[in-house]
């Protein structure tokens, strides 16, 4: 695949969007954003509804070396797969959402409950099985531990713990680990989701104004998922012992009402927060109060 060419009939920015465990939640991302993308079975050039795009699906393992190729202008990928290929690109923003948590995912040196090993020096003379070679041979080189060889996993690396002396692999939740009895020696890497750009794409004005757009939309998205628009109706003489209560960080919107003994009180809180937040508004005198979930929210 060649790099896009410059012709007005061309989108201006090829961003490459992650195919496998990351597309979906991906692509919900991008809805939320404002973009719609849609995805052919068969095709790994998706639509997107605008014309300054062009998309295409590429393996988060493979991302960052066509972004520094300039096959693609930018991409989302694993920090872990940037640092893993030695990627010269200009990583935009972190993107902290995953397939299922948005805390950072860890790759990990892991050994079944029952071995010895305790510490990474107990593997020297051992082989490591992992999908990420690179990284994981540096860190014994880093520790002057010697192996004896990191062996490459294409997948299902879990079950291989009992076949070598050890595995380095990726976990979020540790649920798969747990599930295979396996323990946790040491971490090698964390990482999360990246937006990154080809350095020469990063200092053209116009591309580079493109990716900004979508860094400050994407992260927009993510910043809105966890928060809540809260609105109520307030007496005007409780307004400051309710004010008080709210745990914003900036101050709330005041509206005054056509009745001048009441404002409306609108402010964007924590969801977490509204279980324990609203008794205590009602109690205070708020009513009519109602939440409704953002899509974005962009400081």
């Amino acid at each position: 695949m060649r790099p896009i060419d410059n012709h007005c009939d061309q989108p201006l920015l090829r961003i490459g969007l992650p195919k496998g465990s990351l597309q979906e939640s991906t692509i919900n991302l991008f809805a939320q954003a404002g973009y719609k993308i849609r995805v052919s079975d068969r095709s790994y050039l998706p639509s997107v509804d605008d014309p300054q795009l062009q998309a295409v699906l590429f393996r988060a393992q493979e991302m960052s070396r066509y972004v520094e190729d300039g096959v693609l202008d930018a991409g989302i990928t694993g920090h872990d797969w940037v640092v893993e290929n030695g990627s010269d690109v200009k990583e935009v923003c972190e993107l902290t959402y995953s397939k299922a948590t948005s805390e950072p995912a860890r790759w990990v040196l892991a050994v079944p409950e029952e071995s010895a090993v305790r510490r990474p020096e107990d593997l020297a003379d051992g082989i490591i099985a992992t999908e990420l070679v690179n990284t994981t041979s540096r860190f014994f080189e880093e520790r002057n531990i010697p192996i004896r060889k990191v062996e490459f996993s294409w997948g299902a690396t879990e079950v291989k713990a009992r076949l070598v002396n050890a595995i380095v692999d990726i976990t979020e939740t540790g649920s798969s680990l747990r599930a295979n009895n396996l323990r946790i020696v040491d971490t090698i890497l964390s990482s999360t989701t990246r937006l990154i750009a080809n350095k020469d794409a990063w200092g053209t004005p116009a591309k580079r104004e493109k990716i900004d757009a979508l860094a400050v939309l994407l992260r927009g998205a993510i910043e809105a998922r966890e928060k809540v628009s809260l609105n109520m109706n307030v007496p005007r003489e409780r307004l400051d012992q309710i004010v008080a209560l709210l745990p914003a960080e900036k101050s709330p919107t005041i509206n005054h009402l056509a009745d001048d003994a009441w404002v409306a009180v609108e402010v964007v809180i924590e969801e977490r927060t509204c279980r324990q937040l609203i008794p205590q508004l009602r109690q205070a005198g708020a009513t009519g109060i109602f939440s409704y979930s953002l899509k974005l929210v962009v400081p």
